[in-house]
Order: structure tokens, then sequence, then C-alpha cells
């Protein structure tokens, strides 16, 4: 059937056929009206036909395939009953938090994010004990049918999300492994921002007369509002909000955050700092809210922090900033936050607070506004303490103007008398009282590094420490959390609340690296040459050097010699993938990468701390050890393998070049309870 460029009209989620849970789940975090691509996908995804969308990310379209798959689950069963994939192991995670928040009413739900990585021990032990949905990349989904440890024999839906991507980052092949291993009866839905040509033929090969859904973003924001965002990073937000409402010049504010409790919360935190603050959410009673939004008219009020619905429809002139402490689902609710600003020709600011694991949103909002958002500074310590001297000033001048000084003069001059202590000293004491337990300058924190930041910062300051691995999933608002579930502190099994993410393991599947699943070079791999022209790791790829010679560093940088060359069938994107991943570096600070015949040579950040730099001596490239050392020299313990075949990793269906898991059936052994298999040599096949 022919596609569909507008959404039918949009009814709320109540009349699209979706189970009470879902919608009570929906209720709780403000979510009433689906966007286009939900409007449009849910009802045939609900009655079980195969859909074709063309959406771009921020549009809504992991609600759009979520809520009919947790609608159609049978709980009593623990063989999974659906499959997502997903291109990084970000959006994995991202699309495992958003079946979670949604099932939070369906008590005994399990959702496991599956990705290179993390040890297979919890998500062996997270498949044995059973899940309804498992979200993964393509290498590791395919480790896990090979391993046997993920049957996809119950399985009745596969969503392939972000298509394009997956093609772009070389895993088509693998995509199309893991579509065979699927029942033939089995629903599929796609998903893609583009539709090139490999796209429409699996779509034509493996999808059974489908609804062909395109929602084309429209939305664009004016241009007499600024937009900037902040990246989470080394501070807590509130603290961060904290330094931008002291320091930022602002008439009146709307705080947006996701939920409604998140708005109570929050509103209580900002009037214990001594701001007027007042949470607007969708439980806030009709007369409660005219009166709250006439406060913030007459200036008797000047935060409003608000969900979503709460705040359509508010207009209020003197709203000079919007500030997005939780990123919206998707652009169009971007979009109709900040135009609570800006309003009848005046100008109007727009912050938005972006977590590390947030940026494919911001990139989409910007796409979606065709508008750059500028990175902001946060205020410093200097510029919040000369505001709070400033203000603390002003309350004496104003103090010193009133006509009623007289009996805390006389009062003054008696304790004077009696204590013989200066008149300065009692002003200072007196000060101190009126200021209460909140200390009327900020300390200077610990100086963090935001990664913008990095090239430029010292030492170890750029490394994040395997050890100490940011959390997968952030733990949920009260509201989020199903009756009677505790916390989650150990490591993910099934994830029935968020859950720490593990250690990376030595040897795992790099489901990020920027190459060719077949092993060959992308077309953008082509330059030598320092800086990249974008984060992304296949457009760093420089074609490989033999040994022509000394290679030196640029300033702030260090060398690095790593044991996988040419002869290994590596490719740069393969090491700067792997280095990011396990360093917890940003591509974009690693510096040149020379291929040698049986090494390469790598620029780091100088400072690698010691721990990363162990770490990354076990981790495996190409079928290769890095072993990595400082400089150029060999390797302890043997020479370099200087000729032969780029290994293979048969895993029995004939398809060679399948290194980047980087000998999955290595990792995990001891921990996860199994035998540790024998270390097999590099190019021999798996079994």
């Amino acid at each position: 059937m022919p596609p569909s460029d507008v959404a039918p009209e949009s009814l709320p989620f109540s009349q699209l056929g979706l189970a009470e849970p879902l919608l009570l789940a929906l209720a709780d975090v403000g979510y009433e009206t689906p966007s286009p691509i939900q409007a449009a996908t849910i009802p045939p995804l609900l009655a079980g036909r195969d859909v074709l969308g063309q959406a771009q990310t921020g549009t809504g379209k992991t609600a759009a395939f979520a809520l009919p798959v947790l609608s159609r689950l049978d709980l009593s069963r623990t063989k999974p009953q659906a499959l997502v994939l997903a291109p990084t192991r970000e959006l994995a995670i991202q699309v495992a938090e958003a079946f979670q928040r949604y099932a939070v009413k369906l008590p005994g739900f399990h959702v496991l994010p599956i990705y290179g990585g993390q040890s297979y021990g919890p998500q062996l032990g997270g498949l044995k004990r059973g899940v309804h949905v498992v979200v993964g990349t393509p290498g590791r989904v395919i480790d896990h049918l090979d391993r046997g440890s993920l049957d996809l024999s119950q399985l009745s839906t596969l969503v392939l999300d972000e298509a394009d991507e997956m093609l772009r980052m070389g895993f088509i092949d693998d995509v199309e492994a893991v579509l065979k291993k699927t029942p033939a009866s089995r629903q599929i839905a796609l998903f893609s921002a583009t539709m090139p040509s490999q796209i429409k033929r699996i779509a034509q090969t493996y999808l059974r007369d489908p609804v062909e859904i395109a929602i084309r973003t429209k939305t664009t924001t004016a241009a007499n509002i600024r937009q900037r965002y902040w990246y989470v990073s080394g501070m807590q937000k509130l603290d961060a909000l904290t330094r931008i409402l002291e320091a930022e010049p602002f008439e009146a504010m709307i705080v947006f955050a996701r939920t409604k409790s998140a708005t109570e919360e929050l509103a209580q935190k900002l009037q214990a700092r001594g701001f007027g603050a007042a949470a607007i959410n969708g439980d806030v009673q009709q007369a409660q809210r005219e009166r709250l939004i006439q406060q913030l008219r007459d200036g008797k009020l000047d935060i409003l922090v608000a969900t979503d619905v709460a705040a359509r429809g508010l207009d209020v002139e003197r709203i000079s900033h919007v500030l997005n402490y939780d990123i919206p689902t998707d652009t169009e609710a971007y979009v109709h936050r900040i135009g609570r600003t800006g309003r009848a020709g005046r100008s109007g600011e727009a912050i938005l607070f972006v977590a590390p694991r947030e940026k494919r949103m911001l990139q989409a909002i910007e796409r979606a506004t065709r508008q750059p958002i500028a990175e902001m500074q946060l205020p410093s310590v200097e510029a919040v303490n000369d505001q709070r001297i400033t203000k603390f000033k002003q309350r004496i001048a104003d103090a010193l103007a009133a006509d009623d000084l007289g009996p805390f003069r006389q009062l003054v001059e008696q304790f004077e008398r009696e204590s013989n202590a200066p008149a300065v000293e009692i002003a200072a004491a007196l000060a101190k009282l009126v200021q209460g337990e909140q200390p009327l300058l900020l300390q200077a924190p610990e100086r963090f590094v935001r990664p913008a930041d990095a090239a430029r910062a010292p030492r170890d300051a750029r490394f994040e420490r395997p050890a100490r691995e940011k959390p997968a999933f952030q733990r949920p608002m009260r509201d989020e959390r199903p009756a009677g579930m505790p916390p989650a502190r150990h490591a993910p099994g099934p994830v029935d609340s968020p859950t720490q993410s593990q250690h990376p393991a030595a040897g795992m599947r790099h489901d990020d690296e920027r190459r060719d699943a077949r092993g060959h070079e992308h077309p953008a791999a082509r330059t030598e040459t320092r800086p990249p022209r974008s984060h992304h790791a296949e457009e760093r790829e420089r074609r490989p050097r033999r040994d022509e010679g000394p290679h030196q560093p640029d300033a702030g940088f260090e060398t690095f010699r790593v044991e996988v060359g040419s002869a290994h069938g590596v490719k740069p994107g393969n090491i700067v993938g792997a280095i990011a991943n396990e360093a917890g570096l940003d591509s974009k600070h690693i510096g040149r990468v020379d291929i040698r015949d049986d090494h390469s040579l790598v620029d780091l950040p100088e400072g690698m701390p010691a721990e990363i730099f162990r770490h990354l001596k076990k981790v495996w490239v190409s079928g290769q050890q890095l072993r990595i050392t400082r400089g150029s020299e060999a390797h302890e313990g043997g020479k370099p393998r200087k000729s032969g075949k780029p290994p293979s990793f048969d895993r029995g269906g004939g398809r060679p070049g399948r290194d980047d898991r980087g000998g999955a059936d290595r990792v995990g052994g001891d921990r996860a309870g199994l035998d540790r298999p024998r270390r097999r040599p590099p190019g021999k096949p798996s079994r």
C-alpha cells in the first residue's frame, strides 16, 4: 500500500486499543495525545500487521512500537516474545529503559538489554531466568544465538530500529542473519530515517504486505529564541539549575520535568534553596492552576516546574526562560516547550540539559528545529558569589531605607556597651543570623571536565576508568517503579528495575565500531589528517601506512603501540572503537592511527591511568589482543605475527571476517559460572 505522509487525526491514547495498565503508566508520565508516528503505527501493530515506518529520531517511534508490543505480551511465558535490534549500545539501553518505563504497571515484566562492551555473565543469567523482551545490538544477539543462550522459538515480534544506521555501520549482514533465525510467523516492524536500496530489499524480502508510514518533520522554532544546552557531567542537575537561577537574569521561568512526581520534588527542592517555585502537573486542580498562572503573570511567582501536558496553552509574556531539566521524549514536545517563551515579539531563552546518552536526541532536535544549539558554560562560582553579594548588599540597603530601625539601633548600642564588641563585628554576626544555615558563598568544587574541554584537559581527566563506568540505567523516579519492586542493587539479569552496567569485558564485540561487516573499508576512510571531520569513528579511518619512519605525536598526545596490523585485517575504525569503548574515551580525542604490517601506532591523550592501560592490554581486536605498550617498542613475550590471512571466526554459516565480536567465547566464563573455553590461536575456526 502507498505510504502515508500524514498521520491520521490524533486520537488520545485511550482510543488506540492499548492495554489498561499501559494507559495508567502513560497517564503517570503525563502523556495523553500520541505523536503522529505513534498514532499511525500503534493500531496496525496491535492488529498484527507488519509495519515499514520512515521517521527521524526524536519523533516518538520508540513508544510507537514498545506500547503495542507490551499490549500483546503473555507475561506467563518466560521465553522472549519480542526482539528489538538497535545499532548501538546507547540506543539499546534507551529502548530498554523506555520499555521498563511504559511497563511500570505490568508486574512481573522483564526486559533485558544485550550489547557488546558488557560481560556475558549477567546477560546469560538474565536470559536463563527468563525475559519477555530483548533489546540488543546485532553482533551480541548473534553471539547469543550461536551460543544457544537466546531462544527465539516463541518470538512473535521483531523490531528493527534505525535500520539505515545499522546499514551505515556495516551490520546489515548481521541483521539478515538474525531475520533468518526468527520464526516465519513473527511480526516485523522496520523503522528507518531513510530508505536506501538495501533497506528496501530487506523490507521486500522479509515483510509481509506491510503498512507503510512516512512521517515528515515540519517543526521549526522562532528565530527570536536563543537555544543552548548544558552537557550533564560532573555536577548534579539540581546544582547546575541553582547556578543558572542565581546568575542568569530572568523574569519568569518554566522548568520542564518528565513526571508529575518529579515536578513536585524539584519544586520543593528549589523552595528549600530560597526560590519562589511551584509545581504544575496533571494532578493540579484547574482553580489552583489558574491561581498559579495568575501569580506568574503578576510577578508573585517566578518559577513554574511543569510537565508537558500541564504547560500546554500557557501564554504568559513575562516568561523569559524555558529550561528543559529532563530532555523531552520527542522533538515535537521540545518545540512546544520552548514556544512558551519569546511570545509577543519578545526574545526568549531555551536551555536544555543533555545527559551523555541523550546526544542523539540533541541532534534530532537540531534537525527538527533547523537551528544549531550552542553549548553553554555554567556560571562560574565567582559569578554566582558576585550575584549573592550584590543581592545581600541590596537587602541591607533596603533595610537601611526603612523608617523603623529605632528599636534595633538601641538594641545594638546596648549590646555593644555590654559586650565591648565592635559594631562591625555585631553587624557581621547579625548578617550571619539573617543568612541562616545556607552558606553565603559557594565553595569552588573540584574541577571536572566536560567532553568539549577534554582536548585541553590535564592528564587522566580525559579518561573514564572502566571500574567506575557510568550506570547504564538511571534509577527511576518514585512513581516509575512497580509496586513492591525493590531497588536494583546487583548487576543486571532481566531488567525489572534499572540496573548498573557491567565492567566491560575483554574480547567483546564492539558493535559501534565503524566498519563493513565483511571487513571492507568505508569510502569515508580515506584521509590521514587530524582533526577528524566528525565524531563518528568510520569518518576517522585513515589509509593504512607501512613502516615509513618515525611516528611523531601531536602536542598533548603520546604514541602507543598495539599488536594488531594490516596482516590481521584491522582497520583504524576497529582500533578507535575498541579504545573508545574500553577506555571511556570519546573517539574524537583519539589521535592519529598508523596501521603497519604487524602492529599499529595510535596517539592517545597524555597521562593514561595505569588501570586503563592494564585493561587495554587484554582487549581483543580483529582476533588479536592489543597488548598495548608505550612508544614503538615490541611487546614483551614474543614477536608479533608478520603475515598470514586475517582471522576468521566461522560461526557455522561460512561467513568470514566476523571478528569484531572479538572472541566472544573467551569472555565471562569464570564470572558466569561456566567452564572457561580453551583459547584458540587467531584464525582458527571456532568449531
